[in-house]
């Protein structure tokens, strides 16, 4: 059994994309959550930020027309978690914003409460992109909206 199993199951991973896609309808940003059992072997000496960032290029979130991708990044075995933004939403919103965010995350993992902790923090994330990063009637969904988990 893979740790993920333990933490969320195949409709809380459904209910989380539902988030995603959710938070798409207000903003041009493009919101993905990865979810790692643990640091794959080649990275396992990197920081959480490091693997994030790994992650947010093997996903493509650097290729969006306004590079406005922004991922929420879970590694279960270490108990971490990061938001790493592309440059488009790093030109507006500082790293401290994203941070405070993954903050809260913290409560929602202490009591137990995976997935709400993930969805919330999707709609935290989603009105700060809906402020800076509103939906142009051209958008399109570049990015799969389903939680990636490695």
């Amino acid at each position: 059994m893979a740790l993920i199993d333990k933490y969320f199951s195949r409709d809380d991973l459904k209910r989380i994309a539902q988030a995603c896609a959710e938070v798409e309808k207000t903003t041009s940003g493009e919101v993905r959550v990865s979810i790692y059992n643990k640091k794959p072997w080649r990275l396992r000496k990197k920081s959480v930020f490091e693997v994030a960032l790994a992650e947010l290029y093997r996903l493509g979130m650097d290729k969006t027309r306004d590079r406005t991708g922004i991922l929420l990044f879970i590694l279960l075995k270490d108990r971490e978690f990061q938001i790493l933004a592309d440059e488009g939403i790093n030109r507006k919103v500082r790293q401290n914003t994203w941070d405070e965010i993954a903050n809260g995350l913290t409560d929602y993992f202490k009591k137990g409460r995976y997935v709400e902790g993930v969805v919330e923090t999707v709609k935290k994330m989603g009105k700060v992109l809906s402020t800076h990063f509103p939906r142009k009637p051209d958008d399109v969904n570049e990015l799969s909206d389903e939680v990636s988990v490695r």
